[in-house]
């Protein structure tokens, strides 16, 4: 019988490059000075997007459950870059809306982030990342039934 080794398998390799990328992107985020996570700019990208979305889309868009997000929203809320008020509409959730606090931070961390992207992406062509993106693609969508 052949044992498979970790370093072979697929998902084992994503895993651990989505782990690296992150770790490489918080270490450079730090270096700015800005008191933030990616989790945390996350959300705070995803509500400039959407700044109705209530938190489970929140969750969604981020792949966070509803606790994670709650906790990342009161840390936000915490640091000023988030403020938190009842929802007009809707009484059993909140309004939250970016501080200036918040948005100068998706201003100062932009520059940051795509330079992180085309960091991790050096040498791999626009070809091979299209092939990547449809390879990735196709997996979701045979998890998805």
């Amino acid at each position: 019988m052949t044992s498979e080794k970790l370093n072979d398998v697929l998902f084992y390799v994503l895993e651990k490059s989505i782990k690296c990328y992150r770790q490489f992107a918080q270490r450079n985020i730090s270096r700015e000075g800005i008191d933030i996570t990616i989790d945390q700019w996350l959300i705070l990208k995803t509500l400039q997007e959407r700044p109705d979305a209530p938190q489970q889309e929140i969750g969604a868009v981020i792949f966070k459950d509803y606790a994670s997000v709650t906790r990342i929203i009161e840390t936000l809320v915490t640091k000023g870059y988030l403020t938190r008020s009842i929802h007009m509409e809707d009484r059993r959730r909140f309004a939250l809306t970016i501080t200036g606090a918040g948005i100068n931070a998706i201003k100062c961390l932009q520059p940051v982030i795509i330079g992180n992207r085309k960091l991790a992406l050096e040498g791999i062509s626009k070809e091979e990342l299209a092939a990547f993106t449809l390879i990735l693609n196709k997996i979701i969508s045979n998890c998805n039934p």
